[in-house]
C-alpha cells in the first residue's frame, strides 16, 4: 500500500509567493523521483501551504527526503519560512479500499 504524507510549510508574512516559486521550480524534479505518485500543493485558510504526497513505498519517501531535489527546494525556500515545516506520515484505516480511497 502506498505511503501518504502531508507536509505543512509556514511562509513568512508576505513571502507566500516566494515559497510557491521555489515549489514550482522543484516540483518537476520531485514528481520524476522513483515512487512519486502524487505531489500536490494546496494553500490552507491560515496561509500555510500543504503538500499532499503519495509514495509507492516508505523507501521511496525516505529517498525523496534525503535526495537532491528536495534538498535544493528546502534551501531555496528557507529564507522565506517562518518556522521548520512539519511532516506527517498517515496510517491507512484498516479495511480501506486503496482503489476507491474509502472503507
Amino acid at each position: 500500500m502506498s505511503i501518504v504524507a502531508i507536509a505543512r510549510l509556514y511562509p513568512k508574512p508576505g513571502h507566500t509567493t516566494d515559497v510557491l516559486a521555489a515549489l514550482a521550480y522543484a516540483s518537476p524534479s520531485i514528481l520524476a523521483e522513483q515512487g512519486c505518485e502524487l505531489y500536490a500543493g494546496h494553500e490552507a485558510p491560515d496561509g500555510t501551504i500543504l503538500m499532499i504526497e503519495k509514495w509507492a513505498t516508505q523507501a521511496d519517501l525516505d529517498a525523496h527526503l534525503a535526495g537532491e531535489p528536495v534538498r535544493a527546494y528546502r534551501d531555496a525556500r528557507a529564507p522565506y519560512e517562518e518556522r521548520t515545516p512539519q511532516l506527517e506520515i498517515l496510517t491507512p484505516i484498516e479495511g480501506a479500499d486503496p482503489e476507491r480511497g474509502m472503507i
